[in-house]
């Protein structure tokens, strides 16, 4: 698959638009104080609360030069909030942008492959023995947030505030969450964000007693199909270069199509 200047702004929004939408769903449930979205430079700026994978601006500077006013209006948006600035930057962004971090002492914190596949009937497979992935209901949405939240922490107690992060995703419209379990235990769960012809595959993680019995890789398969099921022409997913989630991903496929970098600039609090 080549690389261009249009399907990144399409990848890039698409995931953009799953971080607008959970701000968008946080305020309509009323849990979304504080949070809050900005359309800068033809991307977006998104504050989804302390602490959040979502905090942070995507899909800037893919549609030419990103000025000096724009720039300001970034920093801003996070300052205010006492936030630090962290940016995804598309590795054929505008050069303007570059300029702008060199100028303004950003640091690299970051780097994560952008990976991509066609979502094909192709990706259908059988089960492990004694495994059921399926989409969780309304009334099971609190467990996939406790679930998947237990899986990020590594064996460590879950975070409420990873869990409530978690739960303003169930609800974000668009989303499927999806819960596996072996003999009737649930061991893990996913997202599938739908945009467009765009499926994200984003949030899998499994409990760390069930690892090493192929719960990533029937997930990522059974949202494959259900991605080409819903009409999906593509299906991206988001891992850290050399991460076991990686190596998931190109064994079923997908493909490193870029590499992004994130760039960040702490919040600096002005002296009185």
């Amino acid at each position: 698959m080549e690389l261009t200047i249009d399907l990144a702004r399409e990848l890039e929004l698409a995931e953009a638009g799953t971080a607008v939408r959970c701000v968008e769903s946080a305020k309509s449930e009323g849990s979304g104080d504080g949070f809050a979205v900005e359309r800068i430079a033809d991307g977006f700026a998104v504050h989804c609360g302390p602490d959040s994978p979502v905090t942070q601006a995507v899909g800037l500077g893919l549609h030419g030069p990103v000025s000096d006013e724009e720039f300001d209006r970034l920093e801003a948006f996070y300052f205010s909030r006492r936030e630090a600035v962290r940016v995804e930057t598309c590795p054929i962004a505008d050069a303007t942008l570059m300029k702008h971090y060199n100028q303004r002492g950003y640091h690299v914190s970051e780097f994560s492959n952008v990976m991509v596949r066609s979502a094909g009937e192709d990706a259908k497979a059988e089960l492990p023995p004694g495994m059921e992935i399926r989409v969780a209901a309304n009334d099971q949405l609190d467990s996939w947030a406790e679930t998947v939240s237990e899986g990020f922490g590594e064996g460590r107690p879950r975070s409420p505030e990873i869990v409530s992060i978690m739960r303003t995703f169930a609800q974000v419209p668009g989303t499927e969450c999806c819960l596996a379990s072996i003999d009737g235990r649930v061991v893990g769960g996913a997202t599938l964000a739908v945009r467009g012809r765009i499926a994200g595959l984003f949030g899998a993680s499994t409990l760390p007693e069930f690892r090493k019995r192929g719960v990533q890789t029937a997930l990522l398969r059974w949202r494959l199909h259900r991605a080409s099921e819903l009409g999906c022409a593509l299906a991206m997913s988001i891992a850290l270069p050399g991460s076991i989630s990686q190596r998931n991903m190109s064994r079923v496929g997908f493909q490193t199509l870029y590499t992004r970098v994130k760039f960040e600039r702490p919040h600096q609090p002005q002296e009185n």
